[in-house]
């Protein structure tokens, strides 16, 4: 088991900046958001996923916490393979 968990997921998150993504995200109460965009900047304690949705950009952010308790998923568009989680 790594030192640091977090270190190690912000690393891979780092990895894959400028990809497409898909992302799922539980906002409680059984709302899950689905949103496909592109992994577009890290930051020391979050990571910016862009959306492209209906003529309108949005900048979601989520923190590497969110991926270490499996509130955010993130995976890869193309080959679907799970970003944060080894």
């Amino acid at each position: 088991m790594p030192k640091n968990v977090l270190e190690e997921i912000k690393k891979e998150v780092k990895s894959f900046v400028g990809q497409e993504v898909l992302v799922k995200a539980n906002r409680g109460r059984r709302k899950d958001m689905k949103k496909e965009g592109v992994l577009e900047k890290t930051h020391s304690n979050v990571f910016v996923v862009k959306i492209d949705d209906h003529d309108q950009t949005r900048r979601l952010s989520f923190s590497y916490a969110d991926l270490l308790t499996d509130n955010v998923e993130i995976k890869t568009k193309k080959d679907e393979v799970e970003i944060g989680m080894n």
